[in-house]
């Protein structure tokens, strides 16, 4: 009996949606996703990067994202992060930015580019809201018009989706309950229940947890990631004590500050605070000019 591999992980979310055996698979979640925003369902897609190189998988800064075009032109990036790498809006701008301006080689004209697609899938909470899904667009603050289509960020936040608080039979939810990676049976048995792209990404899933080749290259990549989300927690923590101890020495400059106010002298004040002698004298020497 194998364990099931986590589907957030980067490698393992590729290898379901990313490849071409399972572009019926990818289209489907791109239609439940872009039902708000797109017109017509999407019938053809092309994957741009089906290839995983394996170098990457050692790479903690590697982003094994999905790039895709459709028939009709538009760019569509998807990806699915496991932390808070801090900036995720600044670095989803950047990304969607450079995927817009790489339609256009030279001498081409401004109205040859084509909407371009950002989806973030998140492991964490992000946005100030208790939506697990939000959309957004370039509208204009008072009146809501909307500038151009052809910017369009989706996030979906997995830690806000909980299963007594949707309605699983929203397609979208069953797509990100499968992400969550539940793994109640009856929930399963539910979500794929009459849906053949989500009963074929399980299928691959289980496919993938049996696969000698397949677990040893998940577990490399999570080895990655997790040395990844240590180094940031590392820093996050290093930042917090920095913080703290700036902190505590701006309060011992105020405690010193009273105290020579009050006539204590440079020794009682260094003793009650801990504070070097330059520091205290230095002190002194600024309030009393």
């Amino acid at each position: 009996m194998f364990d099931r591999l986590d589907p957030k992980v980067d490698f393992v979310f590729k290898r379901i949606f990313g490849v071409e055996e399972n572009k019926d698979v990818l289209l489907d979640f791109l239609n439940v996703t872009l039902r708000e925003s797109e017109p017509r369902p999407l019938t053809d897609i092309h994957i741009l990067n089906p290839y995983i190189d394996k170098n990457a998988l050692h790479d903690k800064q590697s982003i094994l994202d999905i790039h895709a075009r459709t028939a009709d032109g538009k760019q569509v990036n998807i990806e699915i992060q496991l932390f808070n790498r801090y900036d995720i809006e600044k670095r989803t701008l950047y990304y969607w930015s450079k995927m817009y301006a790489s339609q256009l080689e030279e001498g081409q004209k401004y109205k040859e580019l084509k909407k371009t697609i950002t989806i973030n899938i998140l492991n964490f909470k992000f946005i100030p809201n208790e939506r697990y899904y939000n959309l957004f667009h370039l509208r204009e603050d008072h009146m809501g018009l909307v500038l151009t289509d052809h910017i369009e960020i989706h996030f979906m936040e997995l830690p806000k989706l909980e299963e007594q608080k949707v309605r699983i039979s929203d397609k979208l939810v069953k797509w990100l309950l499968f992400l969550k990676g539940v793994d109640k049976p009856e929930v399963w048995e539910e979500i794929s229940m009459n849906e053949p792209a989500l009963q074929k990404a399980m299928d691959t899933l289980e496919f993938l947890s049996q696969n000698e080749e397949a677990r040893r290259l998940y577990e490399m990549r999570q080895k990655a990631l997790h040395d990844e989300a240590s180094m940031i927690d590392g820093a996050r923590e290093e930042g917090r004590q920095e913080g703290m101890q700036k902190g505590m020495h701006k309060s011992k400059i105020e405690i010193a500050k009273n105290l020579l106010g009050m006539a204590f002298d440079v020794a009682q004040v260094i003793e009650a605070t801990g504070l070097s002698k330059d520091e205290v004298q230095k002190l002194k020497d600024e309030m009393m000019q």
